[in-house]
Parts: C-alpha cells; sequence; structure tokens
C-alpha cells in the first residue's frame, strides 16, 4: 500500500495520510478476503484445512490457524450485526424454532461430543407480510431445555417447533402457544409405511396430504383469508380425521396440530426453519467436528448472518465483504452497516435502495430497544454502536 509522505519547504513538518483500518488488528486481510473465507467455509462447506490447501496450489501460504483467527477476529467485528439479528427474530409474534447437533472436540481426550445448534426464523412471506425474513443460529454444548428456555426469555406469540421436551416448559405460563408441525406427523407415517405397510399408515398420509393441497392454495394470501380457507375446507378434513384416529391410532399434541386451522399466520409445518439448518447438515460432512465450544458460536453467528443474506436475496460474500468493510470504520459506521440489512443502503453506493423488489435482510438499527418503547430509535450519533 502506497502512503505518500509530504514535506513542508519552511518547516521541515513531514505529514503522512493514516492507514486505513483494518478488519482485524495488525492482521493484512481486507474485507473481501475475509468475506470469501467466511463464505467458503460457512456456505460453501469448505473446512479451513482444505481452503489453506487450495491456496498453496496458487502460490499463497496461509496457515490454518492464521484462518481460524481470521473467522474468530471476524465474528468479534461482526458480534454488533449479530446481536441486532438477534433481536429483529426475537421481536416477531411468530417463531419457527429446531436444533441440529455439532460434533465438537472434547479438550483432552482427542475425543468429539455433541452440541447443538439452535435455529430460530421468522418469515412472514407465506402470508403477505411485509417483514423481511430473518434466521438467528445460537449454540449450545449439550441439549438441555435450559438453552431454548434462555433463547426465547423475551418471546412472546406463536413458538412452531417438534415435540422437544425441551420446548415444554414454555407453554405453561400462556406467554407462548404451541403450533406442532404436520412434517413430522408425515414422517412419521411414511417411515412406518415403508417398513410395515399397515393400511392405516397409507391412509394417514393421503388425508395429510389433502391438507397440504389446501396450504399450496393459499400460500402468500393475507392472514383472514387463509383461515377463512382453512375454516371451510381444512376444518372439515381435520374434525373427520380426529373421529378416525380415535378408532385407528392416536396423535399426540392435537390440540397445538390444529391451532394453523384457526390462525391464518401459523403455517401448516416448521418447514421454514428446518430447511435453514440443511447447510449445517451439508457443513457436519465436510468439517466432521467443531474444534472447540468457541468454534461452535461462530459457526453460530455466521450461519445467521450468512442465512438472513440468503434468505432476501442477497449475495453472501458481497454482504459480508460490505459489512466487516463497514464496521471495520469504526462504532459511527454500524448504523450504515445495519442500514444495509434494512435496504435502506445499497451494496453498490451511499443511495438508498431504489425499489423494494428484492428485499434485503430487515434488522432495524436496534430492534430490542424499538419494541421497548415503540418508536425507532433512529441513526446512531458518533462513538454509539446501535445495538442494545
Amino acid at each position: 500500500m502506497v502512503r505518500p509522505k509530504l514535506a513542508c519547504g519552511r518547516c521541515d513538518a513531514i505529514v503522512q495520510a493514516p492507514a486505513p483500518g483494518r478488519p482485524i488488528a495488525r492482521g493484512l486481510a481486507g474485507p473481501g478476503l475475509l468475506a470469501h473465507v467466511l463464505t467458503a467455509k460457512y456456505a460453501g462447506h469448505w473446512p479451513l484445512y482444505r481452503q489453506a490447501e487450495i491456496y498453496e496450489r496458487e502460490g499463497v501460504s496461509l496457515e490454518r490457524s492464521t484462518l481460524a483467527d481470521w473467522v474468530g477476529g471476524c465474528s468479534r467485528l461482526l458480534a454488533p450485526l449479530i446481536e441486532s439479528l438477534r433481536c429483529y427474530v426475537m421481536a416477531a409474534g411468530k417463531l419457527h424454532a429446531d436444533d441440529t447437533p455439532v460434533p465438537v472436540l472434547a479438550p483432552g481426550n482427542g475425543k468429539t461430543r455433541m452440541g447443538r445448534l439452535w435455529a430460530y426464523a421468522r418469515d412472514d412471506r407465506p402470508t403477505a407480510g411485509a417483514e423481511p425474513p430473518a434466521v438467528w443460529f445460537a449454540y449450545s454444548p449439550d441439549r438441555k431445555g435450559e438453552h431454548p428456555a434462555r433463547h426465547l426469555a423475551g418471546f412472546t406469540g406463536t413458538l412452531q417447533a417438534d415435540g422437544y421436551a425441551g420446548f415444554h416448559p414454555l407453554y405453561g405460563g400462556g406467554r407462548v402457544r404451541e403450533a406442532a408441525c404436520w412434517a413430522h406427523v408425515r414422517r412419521k407415517f411414511h417411515e412406518l409405511e415403508q417398513a410395515h405397510g399397515p393400511p392405516a399408515a397409507r391412509e394417514a398420509l393421503e388425508r395429510i396430504a389433502a391438507l397440504y393441497a389446501i396450504e399450496q392454495d393459499i400460500r402468500g394470501r393475507p392472514p383472514d383469508e387463509r383461515r377463512a380457507q382453512r375454516q371451510a375446507r381444512a376444518a372439515p378434513l381435520l374434525a373427520d380425521m380426529k373421529r378416525w384416529r380415535e378408532t385407528a391410532m392416536t396423535l399426540a399434541r392435537w390440540d397445538a396440530l390444529l391451532l394453523y386451522a384457526g390462525d391464518g399466520s401459523v403455517e401448516i409445518d416448521n418447514n421454514t426453519v428446518e430447511r435453514e439448518i440443511r447447510p449445517v447438515a451439508l457443513g457436519r460432512k465436510n468439517y466432521l467436528f467443531a474444534g472447540s465450544d468457541a468454534g461452535g458460536e461462530r459457526a453460530a453467528a455466521m450461519y445467521g448472518l450468512i442465512g438472513a443474506a440468503k434468505l432476501n436475496g442477497w449475495d453472501p460474500e458481497a454482504y459480508l465483504h460490505h459489512s466487516t468493510g463497514s464496521l471495520t470504520q469504526g462504532a459511527v459506521h454500524v448504523g450504515k452497516a445495519l442500514a444495509t440489512l434494512t435496504g435502506t443502503y445499497n451494496l453498490a453506493g451511499s443511495t438508498p435502495a431504489p425499489s423494494p423488489s428484492r428485499t434485503p435482510p430487515g434488522l432495524p438499527p436496534s430492534p430490542c430497544s424499538a419494541r421497548r418503547s415503540g418508536t425507532d430509535p433512529g441513526p446512531p450519533r458518533p462513538g454509539q454502536i446501535a445495538v442494545p
């Protein structure tokens, strides 16, 4: 990098432009290279050792430990965006939740133990909602129920999830409504039908298929219209299924399965979040395990940002390039990075986005404070980070 020095002919004073900031202190990697490494690891599912080998073939020597340090530095740099993402997702009135295992290297014995990545997604597009979709991931070293209880401590609304017992305490106080997943029910009947082929399993699959045919017709319609269609078309099928199940087989959590029919904002299944955890399964096959709990937390952070970008049509690498570059310039530029997420800032420049045709990830500058006060806190002041 060329930084010319200028000398005064009268007083011999020498001045030089300050060096531009770097995303990682005392590091040479710029936003573009860091974004490429992050995207290759968490969207392309290339482990760091494989990336190091690729760079080596191109004549660039990059140790895997160096790449790991870059990933950790980016995770710390992007922490304000990750916190804003969490607040925005938890401010929804309806959430989809699921978890997936991730092996983690246990220190000292060279073996792995099973950690968990928890995913929470909001997406109102199927109900013609204007709020942009997003997903937030969290890591925990085990699957104890205390973890989702902590994640959802401030959430109020409808939670759509599987039958994991750790979610059950949330439904007791009336703050969180339980919505079950018909896709899980169908999966069990499909496995039963494939294994033994009882007539009741085949009939159950046909009945569930009729419910999904209705959902295909009303996808993208407003909640009131969806509820009316479900009451007119799905409710009789569900009533008949209830009579049939009492003689054929038992379905657990029946009331939670029926909730979607009376609420047009609720989905029939939990596929919204299950689609978001598929990249984790693909990555798990390549990198096999996380090196530590800190590695699991970094993975959760990056999966959330990349998932939110992909949900809203952004190129993940271009988005991470812009975000790391903006946050490198200091806390005063956090507002600009967060404005990119709301669609008020283009990746190509500082002008507002011309149209909402390609909705970017919707993360308000401070959704937690906005939710408490009912007002938008506005852009951050110099030196102020626009997150709670």
